[in-house]
């Protein structure tokens, strides 16, 4: 028997250890987010330094800025805009989460951006 089946195995260990610690780590601030927005996470969108969480229901879209670093407090910021409108914005020195922010879109196309620190995004027309 050749090492062939060994590092499958190994290999196959280690992604669900890997998967199983993401996991633990992204729980807590997904659950802490679904406190804030009803409905049903549509998109999670990572950064460098944070997350856009991402809720849709009823027409209405909700969006959270989560810091990987909770506790200290920087500059965060979220923005939801809905196609046509003026975006909603919430920013300011926060240690835990910027948002939540909630816009009507309907069946429209939204932009939603992010910051955390240096770390930003933007996600250009998503959820059309």
């Amino acid at each position: 028997m050749g090492s062939g089946p060994i590092r499958r195995r190994l290999a196959l260990g280690l992604a669900v250890l890997t998967a199983s610690g993401l996991l633990a780590v992204a729980a807590p601030a997904e659950a802490q987010a679904a406190a804030f927005c009803p409905g049903r996470k549509a998109r999670i969108l990572p950064f460098s330094t944070g997350t856009v969480l991402v809720f849709k229901r009823g027409g209405y879209v909700c969006a959270v800025t989560l810091t990987k670093k909770p506790g200290v407090r920087q500059r965060m910021s979220v923005s939801v805009q809905a196609r046509g409108n003026r975006p909603v914005v919430d920013a300011g020195k926060f240690a835990y989460h910027a948002g939540p922010v909630t816009v009507h879109a309907g069946r429209r196309c939204v932009w939603l951006k992010g910051t955390v620190g240096r770390g930003s995004f933007s996600s250009g027309w998503i959820l059309c």
